[in-house]
C-alpha cells in the first residue's frame, strides 16, 4: 500500500508537465487538420517560446507559476499563482513573452531565408503578427500589463486599437477572443477610471521614474520592430504567391 502511494506521488509530480504537454499535442492535432502537421508544430512551438518567456521571468522573480496551457484557436497562457508585488514586476513578466517570441520569429525568418522555405516564412510572419497583437495596450494582453507601468489609464487607448484591428481583419475567431477577454478588459478599465489599486499592495503603481522610462522605451522599440517585420514578411509572402 505504501509503495503504491509513493508511486502515485512520484507520478503526481509530473502531472502539470503531462497536462501542459497534452494540451500542446491537442493544439497540434487540431491545427494539423487545417494547416498540415509541419505548420501546426511550428506554430505551437512559437506559442511555447512566447509563454516560456513569461514563465522564466516569473521564476526569476521567485514566483510560483504554472506551466503553459494551450487551447486551440484561443492561444496559450501561464497561470501566475503568486501576485506581482509591483507594476514593475508585472511589466517585466509581460515583456519577456513577446520579447522571447520575437526572437524566435526572427530566428525562423533567418532559417526561411537560408532554406528558401515558404513554410518557415509563413511561420515567421504569424510569429511576428501574434507578438504584435499581444502588445495592444489593454489588459489582459501583454501590452496592457507593460504600459500599466506608465499609467493604467493608457488602457483606454487600447480599446479603439482593438476595434480598429477587428475592422481591418474581421475574423470570427478574433471576435470570439475579444468576447472571452471582454470581462477582464471591462474590469481593468473600470479600475483605471476609479484609480483603484490591487488590495495586496496599495503601493503597487509606485515605481522609480527610470523604470517607467526604460519599460516605455522597451515597449515602443519592440512594437516598432514588430510592425516593420510583420509588414516586410507579409510583403515577402505576397511576392511568393505571385511567382
Amino acid at each position: 500500500m505504501i509503495k503504491a502511494l509513493l508511486l502515485l506521488f512520484k507520478f503526481a509530480k509530473f502531472g502539470p508537465v503531462l497536462k501542459s504537454a497534452g494540451f500542446m499535442l491537442l493544439s497540434v492535432g487540431v491545427y494539423a487538420m487545417l494547416f498540415g502537421w509541419r505548420y501546426a508544430v511550428g506554430f505551437v512551438l512559437l506559442l511555447l517560446v512566447h509563454e516560456m518567456g513569461h514563465y522564466v521571468a516569473a521564476r526569476r522573480l521567485g514566483m510560483n507559476v504554472g506551466l503553459p496551457t494551450f487551447i486551440p484557436f484561443v492561444g496559450a497562457w501561464i497561470e501566475l499563482k503568486d501576485q506581482p508585488l509591483s507594476v514593475k514586476q508585472e511589466a517585466e513578466i509581460a515583456f519577456a513573452g513577446p520579447f522571447a517570441g520575437t526572437v524566435a520569429a526572427a530566428i525562423v525568418l533567418a532559417l526561411s531565408q537560408w532554406q528558401q522555405s515558404a513554410l518557415l516564412l509563413a511561420l515567421a510572419y504569424v510569429g511576428f503578427l501574434i507578438n504584435l497583437f499581444n502588445l495592444v495596450p489593454v489588459t489582459p494582453f501583454d501590452g496592457g500589463r507593460i504600459v500599466a507601468i506608465l499609467s493604467p489609464k493608457i488602457w483606454f487607448v487600447g480599446v479603439p486599437l482593438l476595434i480598429g484591428a477587428f475592422m481591418l481583419s474581421p475574423s470570427p475567431m478574433f471576435l470570439i477572443i475579444l468576447f472571452m477577454v471582454a470581462p477582464t478588459i471591462y474590469a481593468s478599465l473600470r479600475a483605471a477610471w476609479r484609480g483603484e489599486v490591487p488590495e495586496h499592495n496599495p503601493r503597487y503603481y509606485e515605481v522609480p521614474l527610470d523604470a517607467r522610462v526604460r519599460y516605455g522605451a522597451y515597449y515602443l522599440i519592440l512594437i516598432a520592430f514588430l510592425c516593420y517585420m510583420t509588414f516586410r514578411t507579409h510583403q515577402n509572402l505576397e511576392a511568393l504567391r505571385n511567382l
